[in-house]
């Protein structure tokens, strides 16, 4: 039977070396499906526990479990997957075909399951028009797109979003948020593009300092003007109430 929450983090402690508590107790737990929001200022640790959520580094101290099982370190972990800030770091196949091919093939699955996965993927982020193309090819807006693809294809439990509208125009950050909105998935997308996840999350955590500051539903968090000004942000242009004009 599965447990409506699926992700526990549990006094997470980690430091890199010169550089004490980057991360210090942080404790949380996420509901299955939820679209969580992670704000806070420029290094307050938001890739770093990224990082150890999907098992790329290894805690001090405390424990995550998804799906009531441990991320354990260095491991292939696919119940959790990770969108790194640029794709560049996540595509490296000859096409955009055997870079979404390339999960589900280290998972085991067999090759008719994985070329439904993969086409299912490629279909969902509107490139299969482009599945045979070599991913250096593409533009940013396509690069993001089948970033996303090679996450959707192993169908995680949990789906890691680390600055996912970074350096896209207006349509393509909107077609990010389209398909965002669709994805059944536990999310959470950590982001300075504070309008994105206000369209595209219901809850907020607020980190800073390496500790959990705030959690709660994201308007009334991102409305507090005092809070986010007190951690180094700023309160989203629309959760500020202005007055109407008439033109003469």
């Amino acid at each position: 039977m599965k447990t409506e929450n699926i992700v526990y983090v549990n006094n997470l402690r980690f430091s890199y070396p010169q550089k004490n508590d980057v991360l210090k107790d942080v404790s949380f737990k996420i509901k299955r499906g939820e679209h969580i929001g992670l704000i806070g200022p420029n290094g307050s640790g938001k890739t770093t526990l990224f990082l150890l959520l999907c098992g790329i580094l290894k805690p001090q101290a405390g424990n995550i479990m998804v799906n009531s099982k441990p991320i354990v370190h260095a491991k292939f972990n696919p119940q959790v997957s990770y969108l790194f800030q640029s794709p560049d770091d996540q595509l490296f196949s000859a096409s955009v075909f055997d870079d979404v091919a390339f999960g589900p093939l280290n998972m085991g699955l067999c090759a008719a399951e994985v070329k439904i996965r993969v086409e299912k993927a490629i279909f969902n982020v509107g490139l299969s028009h482009l599945a045979k193309r070599a991913p250096h090819h593409l533009s940013g807006g396509e690069k993001r797109m089948a970033a996303i693809a090679t996450l959707l294809a192993m169908m995680p439990e949990v789906i890691l979003f680390d600055e996912p509208t970074s350096n896209l125009d207006s349509l393509n950050r909107r077609n990010v948020i389209n398909l965002i909105q669709k994805i059944e998935s536990t999310l959470i997308i950590a982001s300075h593009d504070l309008e994105f996840l206000l369209e595209t999350c219901s809850k907020v955590m607020l980190l800073n300092q390496g500790t959990i500051v705030r959690t709660g539903p994201i308007k009334k968090i991102m409305a507090d003007q005092s809070l986010m000004h007190t951690h180094h942000l700023e309160k989203p242009h629309s959760l500020i109430p202005h007055k109407h004009r008439l033109l003469k």
